[in-house]
């Protein structure tokens, strides 16, 4: 059986960053795994950034956006049925911010998967700077895609500090509470909370073997209002994009904007890009297209791109 892990967590947590360390510790232990990148932007910029993993050991793998639910579940299967023939020992799935879990366990279930895969990790990353006022359509996805987790991965705890990271796991128990569900994780218990430059073989082992939860909460559709939006021809460096950037959160005409991702070329090569209403990166990255992602609700595509000094495409 091939064990699949699920690795989930809100818009802009840091999904990718820990599947990129994970992905290479699960290598250096022999195995050969493939990674679903399973985004929810038509343009997968989550795929490039790892590109670099891919080699005898690792292969990437990508359901594109821009389809409606049901056409999505069978996408889903679909690529997991060819995944299955390849003689994976692992493989890792990575979904958009707004997934719905269950679609990966009702996936399991049917055949043939359920010959093929077990269920290993669901692990759910958590910002500890989290601190924007959520909708309650964001506090649902929230709670839904910690609930069943066997581990709650805190990102950014080195830059947060032990206070904050105790307040994101707080408003991630409110949440919990909201829709229902008993599961807690202030007290700290399947909680990672640690430096991510400072993980350890045993932190990656813990993960790999955290295994899920089965819990229960009050079910909904949350992710009907979520949209998202391909701009093109950048027309600045990176710090006028970080000013351009920015103001989206106090512009109102935009739309709600949850988070921002793509590349920019930069003096030196191109830049991954990374903004939430919580902060704005930017780091050195091998390759790059010239694109930024928008995600968000209620988004207003020209308003957006005459923020940016971007296009739309054609």
């Amino acid at each position: 059986m091939i064990k699949i892990d699920l690795i989930t967590g809100f818009l802009g947590a840091g999904k990718t960053t820990l599947i990129h360390a994970y992905a290479r510790w699960l290598m250096g232990q022999g195995q050969k795994i493939g990674i679903l990148e399973n985004d929810y932007g038509a343009v997968n910029v989550d795929r490039m950034l790892l590109q670099d993993l891919e080699g005898p050991q690792c292969s990437l793998e990508m359901i594109a956006g821009g389809c409606g639910p049901d056409c999505h579940r069978r996408r889903f299967r679909t690529k997991l049925i060819a995944m299955g023939m390849l003689g994976y020992d692992r493989v890792l799935v990575e979904p958009s911010g707004v997934y719905d879990v269950d679609e990966f366990f009702d996936a399991l279930c049917e055949s043939p998967l359920d010959r093929w895969y077990e269920p290993g990790s669901v692990l759910a990353v958590l910002d500890a700077n989290l601190g924007q006022a959520l909708t309650p359509g964001e506090e649902y996805l929230l709670a839904s895609e910690a609930a069943g987790a066997g581990c709650v991965v805190l990102s950014r705890y080195g830059q947060a500090g032990p206070e904050r990271a105790a307040a994101a796991l707080a408003r991630l128990d409110q949440a919990l509470e909201a829709v229902g569900c008993a599961r807690r994780f202030a007290s700290g218990q399947d909680v990672l909370a640690k430096d991510w430059a400072e993980l350890t073989g045993d932190d990656f082992a813990r993960l790999a073997g955290c295994g899920w939860r089965q819990a229960r909460f009050a079910k909904r559709q949350a992710e009907a209002g979520f949209a998202s939006l391909a701009l093109l021809s950048l027309d600045c460096g990176p710090d006028e994009l970080r000013r351009r950037v920015q103001g989206l959160w106090a512009d109102e005409s935009c739309g709600r904007v949850f988070r921002v991702k793509g590349f920019v070329q930069g003096p030196e090569g191109w830049l991954e890009v990374n903004a939430t209403p919580a902060g704005f990166d930017l780091r050195p990255i091998r390759e790059g297209q010239a694109v930024l992602i928008v995600i968000g609700e209620g988004l207003d595509g020209p308003a957006i791109a005459a923020r940016l000094g971007a296009e739309l495409p054609a």
